[in-house]
């Protein structure tokens, strides 16, 4: 049986995403360490939970160590939610995949407004949460969603990828207009840990794991 984990590889090369997790993580004894550089994985799934669980069993399987990983993304509904797992690779840079999710956006309002339906611009982040241990077993598994809507133009100048474009109502901000605690509060990432970090603490021994 797998020892319970001291150092935990973060499946991912986005600096945006490992910064979020340095900072959910933060309060557990654990070292973290991003994955390989020259570490690729094919995200072939379907779905966030899938590749979530592809990307933690092949890490940990690399560099035999425990590893968490995330798979996350927005889906559109007038867009049938795209960009969904392919959220990442919708254009090159952020600018670009938040030009190109304006323009299909737009394009579904006139063909809406022409049959006579009003504008929809709801959205959900989704994110998926997957912990492997160092033989590559998959031990932990969550998904945490947010709903939100996507604006016309982007505001703030925080956060990553969609972040300026995604208003979640309940605050009346945009994910790139929230400070860090707001954002690990209402985020989808943030919902996901919350739901993840219970079940950790019991892998770990930490008190805390039997809330």
């Amino acid at each position: 049986m797998p020892t319970s984990p001291s150092v935990l590889v973060i499946a991912s090369g986005n600096a945006g995403k490992i910064r979020e997790f340095a900072h959910l993580l933060a309060s557990l004894p654990l070292t973290l360490r991003p994955q390989p550089d020259d570490l690729e994985v094919e995200e072939t799934g379907d779905s966030f939970a899938a590749n979530a669980r592809l990307k933690a069993e092949a890490v940990a399987r690399t560099t035999g160590e425990w590893a968490l990983a995330d798979d996350s993304g927005l889906a559109v509904e007038a867009l049938g939610g795209a960009p969904g797992v392919h959220s990442a690779r919708y254009a090159d840079s952020d600018a670009a995949r938040i030009a190109r999710l304006l323009r299909e956006l737009d394009d579904a309002g006139r063909e809406r407004a022409q049959r006579g339906l009003p504008a929809d611009r709801r959205a959900e982040f989704v994110a998926a949460l997957a912990v492997a241990d160092p033989s590559g077993a998959l031990r932990l598994a969550v998904e945490g969603r947010c709903a939100g809507e996507i604006l016309e133009t982007p505001r703030g100048s925080g956060g990553f990828g969609y972040d300026p474009v995604f208003l979640v109502p309940e605050a009346g901000l945009t994910y790139a207009e929230m400070d860090k605690p707001l954002k690990s509060r209402l985020g989808h990432r943030g919902r996901a840990f919350a739901l993840l970090e219970p079940q950790l603490r019991r892998l770990l021994g930490v008190p805390g794991g039997s809330a």
